[in-house]
């Protein structure tokens, strides 16, 4: 393979995301510091912490990541123009979630939510130049490419809020004398308002589900603990499923005439 300006971007894809990938399997095989990612969450309480099974996403994104670095780097798409649109953001990416989950599991909550707001960053920067939902891609590239990234942009959405959320509790922030229920619902309000902001302005029915996913997380977890919140969030689910049918409804009636 000759050592092009797109192939140097291919092979900073692929090393990037294995050294992402290689502390991301090292974080859950040791742990490190000896604390799984729920764990860790459940050590910053508050009432945005969803069921422990909702990481499980992780596994779901890196399986889509691995398919992007295979399809990136095959012959064919060598040439493909989304290498040199998002390459060094994604590379960028790769680097802040790898570091991300050190700092994380060290519990360096400051350090890790700067290091999530340059993941999120990088992210959204992906999202707006491949013009995700709003350009037309083939089926390859929809599975491959537009896929991964509205299924990470929607978890680290979620995720950086979350992060967040801890530093607030890391630091006891008295949440300006607001009760932690009316603050949790300030959260989850203006969570739901993003993700109802993307979904419209980009008819992205895979970007609304991951939200859903976490919020009936989020319902599940904190039903002991505030059924105020548990059933909050279950509205909002409702709200967002509303979106995504009439979505899919507009795109299908586009699709027949």
């Amino acid at each position: 393979m000759e050592l092009n300006n797109k192939n140097i971007l291919i092979i900073g894809n692929v090393v990037s995301l294995a050294f992402a990938l290689i502390v991301n399997i090292l974080s859950n095989a040791l742990p490190l510091n000896g604390k799984t990612a729920g764990e860790l969450s459940d050590s910053y309480p508050n009432l945005f912490v969803p069921a422990g099974y909702v990481f499980a996403i992780w596994g779901i994104i890196y399986v889509l990541l691995i398919i992007f670095g295979v399809y990136q780097a095959l012959p064919q798409n060598r040439n493909n123009e989304f290498i040199e649109k998002i390459s060094y953001i994604f590379i960028l990416s790769n680097l802040a979630n790898a570091t991300w989950l050190i700092f994380w599991h060290y519990e360096q909550v400051l350090v890790s939510l700067f290091l999530m707001l340059i993941l999120l960053s990088s992210l959204v920067l992906i999202y707006v130049r491949l013009d995700i939902g709003r350009r037309k891609v083939n089926r390859e590239e929809k599975l491959a490419v537009t896929t991964l990234f509205s299924v990470y942009l929607g978890w680290i959405t979620v995720a950086t809020i979350a992060n967040v959320t801890a530093f607030l509790v890391s630091i006891s922030w008295d949440r300006f004398g607001i009760s932690e229920e009316i603050w949790t619902f300030i959260i989850l309000t203006v969570a739901t308002t993003i993700v109802v902001a993307v979904v419209l302005r980009h008819e992205d029915i895979i970007y609304g589900m991951v939200p859903v996913w976490a919020f009936i997380g989020i319902s599940i977890k904190q039903i002991t603990n505030s059924v105020f919140i548990s059933l909050i969030a279950v509205i909002y689910v409702g709200i967002i499923l509303f979106l995504i049918v009439f979505i899919g409804y507009k795109k299908s009636i586009k699709q027949i005439s």
